[in-house]
């Protein structure tokens, strides 16, 4: 079902579907500009999958609306966005089952179009909550941005969060790091296009950041989704302490989980994050030769990492938009 999903998410066959009327397999095809034949395999096994109606009498589909609201971008959070993964992380298969055996990571260059669906999630998770939720939650953040201060994001991807930090405050300056150079790049050119002249983008190995760190640089720092990616995790978290103003504050966006396999049971996409992690999140911190702390490193591990790094006050919220991750408030 998830390649299915991934196939009608790609193609906009969903999105053509989304609030229509029930309509012939040619209909839909003609309304998406794909190919008939094509459509119809995929929308009679998104029937098979109990995701498309279809009435054998008419020979007509539709996507209910309730199932719109959840594959499409009719209504939010879009969960074909991550069915992406699927056949994406399956194209490196063969890398992963010869790394069970050797031990070794798979490094990040491996992964087409990793960077492009994690900016579709962030476009989901992120942007939509990032002014009006995500950053309120430090009391008098928004403030202190609107007047003008120094913001790092760390391991920033596409840089679409930073960016719209920029524009929205205009008086600060922001700084991103990622290891990725075809992610860097692409932030470099978009930042470029909208005329954004107070961001910068820079291509950084963060894993000896707790030494290379300026000591008081920012009063913002931000990780989303980021952490658990990396070679060093308690590196990069003692320099982001160490990058900290006195004043500063720390935001992380990361995965929502447990610490503890068996009490993942509960939650609803735990196997498929653990399916993640073993297929992309350990191998890459691992081809770098770091530690391999994996998508599902917890909410527990991470206050003991955070506090390991010299984080005084740490506080964890959930946000009702994201059932995916935990957002942890952080100051010296």
């Amino acid at each position: 079902m998830l390649s299915l999903l991934s196939l009608g998410h790609r193609t906009g066959l969903l999105r053509a579907m989304a609030n229509a009327e029930p309509r012939t397999s040619e209909a839909i095809a003609e309304a998406a500009g794909l190919a008939e034949r094509y459509v119809r395999e995929c929308l009679n096994g998104l029937v098979a999958a109990g995701v498309v109606e279809t009435d054998p009498a008419t020979g007509h589909y539709w996507l209910p609306t309730a199932h719109a609201a959840r594959v499409t971008d009719a209504e939010g959070a879009n969960l074909a966005v991550y069915a992406q993964f699927l056949p994406m992380l399956g194209a490196i298969e063969d890398d992963i089952v010869a790394a069970f055996r050797t031990g070794e990571g798979v490094p990040y260059e491996r992964y087409a179009r990793f960077h492009e669906v994690m900016a579709e999630d962030s476009a989901q998770t992120v942007l939509p909550a990032l002014i009006e939720h995500i950053l309120p939650l430090a009391p008098g953040l928004t403030e202190r941005l609107e007047a003008g201060i120094r913001v790092l994001d760390a391991g920033c991807g596409r840089g679409l969060a930073l960016q719209l930090m920029a524009r929205r405050f205009p008086r600060s300056e922001f700084l991103g790091y990622d290891l990725s150079a075809e992610a860097i790049e692409y932030a470099r050119k978009s930042a470029q296009a909208e005329g954004l002249t107070n961001i910068r983008f820079e291509v950084r190995d963060l894993s000896d950041f707790d030494r290379t760190a300026e000591p008081g640089r920012y009063e913002l720092v931000t990780t989303f989704d980021a952490i658990h990616d990396q070679a060093r995790p308690a590196a990069l978290l003692a320099g982001i302490r160490r990058s900290l103003a006195p004043d500063g504050v720390y935001i992380a966006q990361d995965i929502r989980s447990t610490s503890h396999a068996h009490r993942d049971r509960d939650n609803p996409m735990g196997a498929f994050l653990y399916a993640v992690s073993c297929h992309h999140c350990m191998p890459v911190s691992l081809a770098q030769g770091g530690e391999g702390l994996g998508t599902m490193w917890g909410r527990e591990r991470a206050l003991a990492y955070l506090r390991g790094a010299g984080f005084s006050d740490v506080q964890v919220h959930e946000l009702p938009h994201d059932i995916q991750n935990d957002y942890f408030v952080c100051r010296p």
